[in-house]
């Protein structure tokens, strides 16, 4: 409870929010901080685990419906990343970056997308796994705001995921 009241504080505020804010929005005594966690810094570094940890990004993936069509599972998969690359990113632009190389960490494969193409893997010239990976990747450099003005529209990314840059017959 203290780390996800402590998450859009950390957002809004940085490393320079304080205790008394956490403990104000979580509606507890300052106190209660220190006996769970050593100080401030251990807050945020906890803060930084929660909001990397992939299992509610790859537990989202497990909701989708893997029966659906290719392209409306491929746009449900790039509006759930889209999500998760603009929030790691604002998370990471919020930390001082005396916090940054606890941030620092591989993009793994996400099994649960990769479950998602099982089904339409005739349909598929790469295997689920490659296919899943490129998503990642197109959604990764259409989305992240240090890579392009504004996000690109899940439907634009799936258009160029599924349909390439190149006009029909040419």
């Amino acid at each position: 409870m203290i780390i996800a009241t402590t998450l859009p504080l950390v957002l809004e505020h940085g490393e320079m929010v304080t205790t008394r804010q956490i403990a104000d929005a979580a509606g507890i005594a300052e106190g209660t901080i220190f006996r769970v966690f050593a100080d401030k810094d251990e807050l945020i570094s906890s803060v930084i685990d929660a909001a990397l940890d992939s299992e509610p990004f790859e537990r989202a993936l497990g909701e989708i419906d893997p029966t659906l069509p290719l392209e409306a599972t491929a746009m449900h998969a790039v509006q759930l990343a889209q999500r998760r690359v603009v929030d790691v990113w604002r998370l990471a632009s919020s930390i001082g970056t005396r916090f940054h190389d606890r941030a620092k960490r591989p993009i793994l494969d996400s099994p649960a997308l990769v479950r998602l193409f099982e089904p339409h893997r005739d349909m598929l010239t790469v295997t689920p796994a490659v296919a899943a990976r490129t998503l990642r990747a197109f959604t990764f450099a259409m989305s992240h705001p240090m890579m392009v003005e504004k996000p690109a529209a899940a439907r634009d990314i799936v258009d160029r995921f599924l349909y390439g840059v190149v006009h029909d017959g040419a």
